[in-house]
């Protein structure tokens, strides 16, 4: 049986950040970069060395790893996720690592050898899908597929960074049902990743319903009703990252919601209200740098180890 939640965070600190030009056809939450990239970053870094110390204090075991120069969005780590008791046969404990296809040549260009090499210390199974780059195919580890672990039910908003197939032939890999559907941002093209449209929790989810195409709407937020309570975001509530949280276990295994103080900012007092009745706390801390210029928050700074 597999745990929702982790009590161990891997995160990656950069060592460059500024706003991706390859990502930002598919990713309309980041803009441009308008200060010099050394002011950029320093702020950026500061916000990552804030939410690791949050989670430290809070009893999360945290293991941070090294950037690479060349890439500025590898303070959001996608292209791995761990598993344990939670695919297709039982696995014994022994664990598996996943390493994923990624869209643009300098997010493939994250991934750490080093990294999967120590990783690989710990999950004696190692599935690699990197071949689908050569046929401009992505999977982007749990931005693309929002993981209900303990029902095996895996949600999906497609895009260019979530291959329909792909994702279709990981849930079939990994003994997960498939829950996909399509999003439309305010921009008018699909939500690059799912994890900024929903969080799954043991109890609790989190979705942005608005962002999910009315064709799909119903049907998705049935499927998450069967098994969780459910706070609803609207678009405006997306585009602060209300939808980019991540459940994590802490000091005498109480379970929090970690997000950015940004989206902490923008929930209504019902909402903060009603995850406050599933959590122990909000653990939040401000992300605006890493929002601006990265499009991205919270939750996908965050990997878990299981």
């Amino acid at each position: 049986m597999s745990n929702q939640s982790s009590n161990h965070i891997l995160m990656i600190e950069p060592s460059a950040f500024y706003a991706n030009p390859e990502t930002m056809d598919t990713n309309v939450y980041q803009v441009e970069h308008d200060e010099p990239n050394e002011i950029i970053f320093e702020r950026a870094l500061e916000e990552f060395r804030s939410l690791r110390n949050a989670l430290v204090e809070a009893g999360v075991f945290v293991t941070v790893a090294r950037g690479f120069s060349d890439c500025p969005d590898m303070v959001f780590p996608n292209c791995l996720s761990t598993h344990r008791g939670d695919f297709g046969d039982d696995d014994g404990g022994a664990g598996k690592l996943f390493v994923y296809p990624m869209l643009n040549e300098n997010r493939q260009a994250e991934r750490d050898q080093d990294l999967i090499d120590l990783l690989m210390k710990s999950y004696a199974h190692c599935e690699d899908w990197t071949r689908y780059e050569a046929d401009g195919r992505a999977l982007e580890s749990t931005a693309s597929i929002v993981m209900d672990r303990v029902n095996r039910v895996g949600y999906s908003g497609l895009s260019a960074r979530s291959d329909r197939a792909l994702v279709e032939q990981w849930c079939d890999h990994m003994g997960y049902e498939l829950v996909g559907f399509e999003t439309q941002s305010h921009a008018e093209k699909p939500v690059y990743h799912t994890d900024c449209v929903m969080w799954i929790g043991s109890s609790l989810a989190g979705v942005c319903s608005e962002s999910i195409v009315e064709a799909d709407r119903g049907r998705v937020m049935s499927a998450i009703k069967k098994t969780h309570k459910v706070v609803e975001f609207d678009a405006e509530q997306l585009k602060a990252m209300c939808g980019n949280a991540l459940e994590v276990v802490g000091e005498g295994g109480l379970k929090m919601l970690v997000m950015s103080s940004g989206a902490h900012a923008a929930l209504r007092e019902d909402q903060e209200k009603l995850i406050l009745s599933h959590y122990d706390r909000i653990i939040h801390v401000p992300l605006d740098t890493l929002e601006k210029y990265g499009g991205g928050s919270a939750r996908c700074m965050l990997m878990e180890l299981f």
